[in-house]
């Protein structure tokens, strides 16, 4: 008898299941462009917070370097024209 009931009660409210399937469906692939976006955005923003984090502490060598470079070019003869 429970069976009887439970299987009118599940035919009853397929048609409700299945329209929010539908309902779910559409919404995940409007949303799904815009959740992939914004995911590309948040990893770039990440790749290049990681760089900051991993070049700012050598930027005081990369002046010295380029202190000597410039001071080598100057001083330096220049080379014989041919």
């Amino acid at each position: 008898m429970i069976r009887i009931l439970l299987l009118v009660l599940f035919l009853l409210f397929l048609p409700f299941l299945l329209l929010r399937l539908v309902f779910k469906v559409v919404v995940a692939l409007i949303v799904l462009p815009f959740a992939m976006l914004a995911l590309l955005l948040g990893l770039a923003v990440a790749v290049v917070a990681v760089l900051c984090v991993l070049l700012v502490p050598l930027l005081p060598l990369a002046f010295i370097v380029f202190g000597v470079w410039a001071a080598v070019r100057l001083l330096s003869r220049p080379a014989a024209a041919i």
